[in-house]
């Protein structure tokens, strides 16, 4: 009887899990899965299981293609296993392509003349989860905000980052959600941050992936109207919760869709982007809607200069400018008074009332 032995954690049992099993099973006649304790999983990844040990156990052995289940309590790290494949000694041990722990096991094989076989990635039947992306998954929300820039936008992108400037961002309202989407899509609003964040990925790799800065994402999911210090992580220089831009705040579609990657690399005036996010955060710090309107249109002045379409004047706006550096999308538009922000847009077609979003 050819015996195989299978190890890892099998923290969040899934369907690539099973399929694993499945073609380890097909290799030999008797199937051996052990996994790691908690006690083991604490001392080497600083975590807890997601069930306790023994309920781990009773699901495994319940799948049709194990024969026996192992809990090991090793503390050599990728040989936890070690003290009971020396005791079983089975004739092969198989693992994954993305194995850390070659080298290692090929010595313990050798200890007990094993076979050590890695198993190609063969073609899923659907698509492939991790432990950790369904984690993400779980605990990933179920409404996210958007998000306007008010200055500094591409300070946020680590090879135009600069130390000692600023990024300044609003989270806003209406929510959106996987069922639910409020706004027009490619719209300078941060959508693709939130999307990430509502299904449960990485959304500053998924960003920073697309050549594009980490703004979105962290406004996202921060909230509240914020000021970030400029560089290639998201570090929070302050925040508030944005009352004094109460009823203040509307976004205008401009009728065209929004493509930041494709404008990543147009030649503009940092210098004049980082003077813009200095006024916007004075105004921010000091609750200060006419001085954070300076900063919007010295922001605003820098994507005209680039070659962005002149926005419309609306009466009543005290400052304007785009959501972002894409070439349309939204536009935002700041008003002194909740009522010249009402009268704007019950007489502006396709301007719609926001408001700064903080979660508590």
């Amino acid at each position: 009887m050819k015996k195989v032995f299978v190890s890892g954690c099998y923290d969040i049992l899934h369907a690539g899990h099973l399929q694993f099993f499945e073609e380890a099973r097909a290799i030999g006649d008797y199937l051996i899965v052990s996994f790691a304790s908690a006690e083991v999983l604490w001392h080497h990844k600083r975590r807890k299981p997601s069930i306790p040990d023994d309920h781990k156990r009773v699901l495994l052995q319940g799948l049709r293609m194990i024969d026996e289940v192992i809990v090991t309590s090793g503390h050599d790290e990728g040989l936890d296993f070690k003290e009971d494949f020396l005791r079983i000694r089975p004739d092969f041990l198989i693992v994954t392509e993305d194995d850390k722990y070659g080298d290692l096991k090929r010595d313990l094989c050798n200890q007990v003349g094993a076979q050590y076989t890695v198993l190609p990635k063969t073609p899923p039947r659907f698509e492939p989860v991790s432990t950790s992306s369904i984690v993400r998954w779980v605990q990933a929300p179920t409404e996210a905000p958007l998000r306007v820039d008010f200055a500094g936008g591409w300070l946020d992108v680590p090879r135009f980052s600069r130390p000692g400037e600023f990024i300044v961002n609003c989270a806003i309202s209406p929510l959106v959600s996987l069922r639910e989407w409020q706004y027009e899509k490619q719209a300078g609003l941060g959508g693709s941050g939130a999307w990430a964040l509502l299904n449960g990925r990485d959304s500053f790799e998924s960003e920073l992936d697309l050549g594009v800065g980490w703004q979105d994402p962290a406004v996202i999911r921060e909230t509240g109207l914020c000021v970030w210090r400029s560089g290639t992580q998201p570090v929070l220089d302050f925040k508030r919760n944005g009352d004094f831009l109460n009823g203040k705040l509307a976004i205008l579609w401009t009728a065209g869709s929004h493509d930041t990657p494709r404008a990543a690399n147009i030649a503009r005036d940092y210098d004049k982007i980082a003077l813009s996010s200095r006024i916007a955060r004075e105004g921010v710090l000091k609750a200060d809607i006419q001085l954070l309107a300076e900063g919007v249109s010295a922001y605003y002045a820098t994507q005209v200069a680039e070659g962005m379409q002149p926005l419309p004047p609306i009466p009543g706006a005290i400052a304007h400018k785009y959501c972002g550096g894409g070439y349309g999308g939204y536009a935002l538009y700041l008003f002194n008074t909740s009522t010249e922000r009402d009268h704007a847009v019950n007489n502006t077609p396709d301007l719609r009332p926001v408001e700064p979003f903080c979660k508590i």
